[in-house]
């Protein structure tokens, strides 16, 4: 649980010139768990004069731990909904206070952002979504007995990158073993390896296996913080280079190559041929000739030294329609829309899946979550999935996310960043709204 508090003050323009974020959170009686509600906001909007921390209170409940989205899931609904009660004050549009106080750098440390979309994907949302029809004016629209509303929120989630390792191998047949201790928590990690492996050495996905999910294997620091595919991909993407490089001396140097003696900096690779210029064979000829036991190389990634010298952020910005039953209080989510920047997106398909996931878990924070405390015991009162109310199918409308072009090369070789939280950010604020 946390509480929150957000002071703004703002020039008649819509341009900040303070605000504050601080964060109170409950953690156990011999613990340090912090829920860093107010770490996004540094690096979201421009003002000279900031307040930001958090505060623990230690008491008597279970021990808290990370959510998805940490830090921004909560820490957003409280932000993007005072800057909306900000907006109404000043008679200015959501969107456009937004827009007003766009940082050129980040504000908290100086750094250059090596990409920032955010206003790209306000602006985009606001076409799609038809945010030119919303009534500023509350309570002006009904359909039937339901009085509709649109409301809006900036999204924003750090983007990192850990130290990982990777394993390819080939073998006889032209097959490609991709190995590495990560896991697939449903987030497409098996599809994003085995693309990068099958772009990497120029091979069809059929001649593919991807085996994660073991500690016996490469390293990698698994599914969470949005890390994932950046950070494994990073060192797959090193693998299958390593790789290459190994496959291009073997075909050079071998004799019986067609390629011996050319320039292994020439090689190409593609449809499962190596290849320069009209000299060709294919892999699994090299192999099973040169190296018939196969050839196994590993490749590693970490995070650049240069990389601090940056603010690597990912972006985005949900738009929502939400119908109120005015006699029962009813609260239906019509319709979501949420326009993204993060980077070079490995796989469109499990993308968004994952951002829609994430908006609909923020239609759940706003509308259905929440477990109240046994004031008598210091316990939960729901103590499974049974008794805690969670967003279903009849609960959601009709949700789309689209990811906006976007490589960022100073966040990794491959300039991916990730999407894993960055749904669920902001996503609850603009149901509110």
């Amino acid at each position: 649980a946390t509480v929150q508090r957000v002071r703004l003050g703002a020039d008649n323009d819509g341009r900040l010139n303070a605000f504050s974020l601080m964060t109170w959170t409950h953690c156990h009686r011999g613990g340090s768990f912090t829920e860093h509600a107010s770490n996004f906001a540094r690096a979201l909007y421009a003002a000279p004069n900031r307040l930001t921390g958090h505060r623990l209170v230690r008491l008597d409940l279970p021990h808290a731990g990370a959510m998805r989205a940490p830090g921004e899931a909560s820490g957003t609904l409280s932000l993007e909904c005072a800057m909306d009660e900000l907006a109404e004050q000043l008679g200015l549009d959501p969107v456009e206070l937004r827009i007003r106080n766009e940082p050129p750098v980040d504000p908290e440390n100086g750094r250059p952002f090596s990409q920032r979309q955010l206003v790209r994907c306000l602006k985009e949302g606001a076409q799609l979504f038809g945010w030119e029809r919303r009534m500023p004016k509350p309570g002006q629209v009904r359909d039937g007995r339901w009085l509709v509303g649109m409301g809006m929120a900036s999204a924003i989630r750090g983007n990192f990158l850990l130290p990982a390792k990777c394993s390819f191998s080939v073998d006889a047949e032209g097959v490609i073993t991709v190995r590495q201790g990560m896991t697939d928590i449903g987030t497409g990690t098996y599809t994003v390896l085995a693309q990068i492996a099958a772009e990497t050495l120029g091979v069809p996905l059929g001649k593919v296996v991807v085996e994660i999910g073991d500690s016996e294997l490469p390293p990698a620091p698994g599914s969470g913080g949005q890390f994932g595919a950046a950070t494994a991909g990073s060192a797959a993407l090193a693998a299958g280079m390593n790789l290459r490089k190994a496959l291009a001396e073997l075909a050079t140097g071998d004799p019986r190559s067609p390629l011996y003696g050319d320039d292994r900096e020439l090689v190409t690779f593609q449809d499962g041929v190596i290849a320069i210029e009209n000299k060709s064979e294919t892999l699994a000829a090299l192999v099973a000739r040169a190296a018939p036991e196969g050839l196994t190389v590993e490749g590693d990634s970490r995070p650049a030294a240069d990389m601090r010298e940056w603010s690597t952020q990912t972006y985005g910005g949900h738009f929502c329609e939400v119908g109120v039953d005015p006699v029962t209080g009813e609260v239906r989510v019509r319709r979501m829309l949420g326009v993204f920047a993060a980077g070079r997106i490995l796989n469109a398909k499990t993308a968004k899946s994952q951002l829609t996931g994430g908006m609909i878990w923020g239609i759940a924070s706003a509308l259905h979550e929440g477990n109240a405390v046994d004031l008598r015991h210091g316990s939960l009162l729901a103590q499974d999935l049974a008794q805690y109310l969670v967003t279903v199918q009849a609960d959601v409308g009709e949700v789309d996310a689209i990811m906006l072009d976007e490589v960022d090369d100073k966040a990794n070789p491959m300039g991916i960043k990730g999407v894993g939280e960055l749904g669920n950010s902001g996503a609850g604020a603009a149901v509110a709204n």
